[in-house]
């Protein structure tokens, strides 16, 4: 379990404590067909004061129940009732604004964690692009907790969907708001938040967001390069989404150079790493490399592929390097990928094309000296 799951568990419980917050007449006007002044001023009163209620609630737990209430009555009883929804969201945007700028001077350190959480929380679970720019300005916060949720708060299904229909109507801003502030954000991301992103580059059809998905296949390439890298599984999903990409639009070739570096890494570091890698970073390793072939390898060649799964379970190695010169390319020639989809690797130093994909430095001598502690656990991660 990941140490931003541990904390929220610990953080966020649920108990039988539930704080009193009336929706007597915000579920009253929820139901009605049309809405005049005095129903505004009733959804802006609800969410001031459950606002109000999470700033002085004593027990944090009991808050998740205030936020419940709160996502709860941001839809209209009646699909068609727009009047309701705009009212909500306009109100949210404006009071939950308010709340960050009244939790921002907050001089409890931890007081101001708890609250900021549950404001992020919130923008989460109502899922509107308009208010996830409030998630903005916490992306790069000194907390990885924050950082997480405020990604979260960005990336999320709804969020993702409501891009979809911008882009389907010629309206890119809210993508190149969201994916700029990303990608802000991804050098400094630990592996939770990355896979965040990742999804969030698979679930939206925004141009927009291929370039982020390089940039954090750019990011991981280079830390398998210089042997920082951690939690290898996030791999998997990286490269599934980079194969997706690879059949779509007039830059599939960058997607296929960084899919091919990336996956020849992999493969790399598992053969090269056997001395020095951890059981459980072999094991993920094992994990990406075996499961890109299945997913993706075929797909690509148009036949089942398994050379590389039967060759991990004889911890065969030889038979690896073999099917990834194979499949990738090496200083004999390129590769079967290379060759179906008529893409090279860039170039190279002496600028002529690069039919082959880098070579993996060995294990630094460091890192081979302190083998057992070279492994980072998931719960550690930041």
């Amino acid at each position: 379990m990941s140490f931003v799951v541990s904390a929220l568990l610990s953080i966020l419980a649920i108990n039988s404590i539930c704080a009193a917050v009336d929706t007597g007449a915000i579920g009253t006007i929820r139901d009605k067909a049309v809405l005049d002044n005095s129903d505004f001023k009733v959804i802006d009163d609800f969410i001031a004061d459950v606002l109000s209620e999470l700033l002085v609630v004593e027990d944090f737990t009991a808050t998740a129940k205030i936020r419940a209430e709160l996502v709860r009555y941001s839809r209209p009883g009646q699909s068609e009732q727009l009047q309701y929804t705009d009212k909500f969201f306009e109100s949210a945007y404006n009071r939950i604004s308010e709340a960050l700028k009244t939790t921002s001077q907050l001089t409890d350190p931890d007081r101001k964690f708890k609250m900021t959480l549950n404001l992020l929380i919130i923008i989460d679970g109502l899922g509107n692009t308009r208010l996830a720019e409030l998630a903005m300005g916490l992306l790069k916060d000194e907390n990885p907790i924050i950082r997480y949720w405020a990604v979260h708060a960005l990336t999320n299904q709804r969020i993702a969907w409501q891009l979809n229909t911008a882009t389907a109507n010629n309206n890119p801003k809210p993508a190149d708001q969201i994916v700029t502030g990303l990608k802000g954000a991804s050098e400094k991301a630990n592996t939770d938040t990355l896979a965040l992103m990742v999804k969030f580059t698979a679930d939206t059809n925004a141009p927009q967001a291929g370039e982020l998905l390089l940039q954090i296949a750019d990011m991981r390439i280079k830390r398998y390069a210089d042997w920082s890298v951690e939690y290898e599984l996030l791999d998997e999903s990286v490269l599934g989404v980079l194969c997706r990409s690879m059949s779509e639009g007039a830059v599939t070739s960058n997607f296929a150079r960084r899919f091919r570096q990336l996956y020849s890494y992999a493969i790399q570091r598992y053969v090269k790493g056997q001395d020095v890698l951890s059981d459980t970073q072999k094991q993920q390793l094992a994990s990406v490399i075996v499961g890109t072939e299945r997913s993706c390898i075929g797909m690509q060649l148009g036949m089942i592929q398994s050379t590389i799964r039967t060759a991990v379970q004889q911890n065969d190695f030889g038979t690896i390097m073999a099917e990834h010169d194979k499949l990738l390319g090496s200083d004999a020639g390129p590769g079967q990928i290379e060759l179906k989809l008529n893409f090279d690797y860039g170039q190279s130093t002496d600028v002529s094309k690069q039919m082959s994909p880098l070579v993996l430095s060995d294990p630094p001598k460091a890192e081979t000296d302190q083998a057992g502690d070279s492994s980072i656990s998931d719960s550690n991660r930041n």
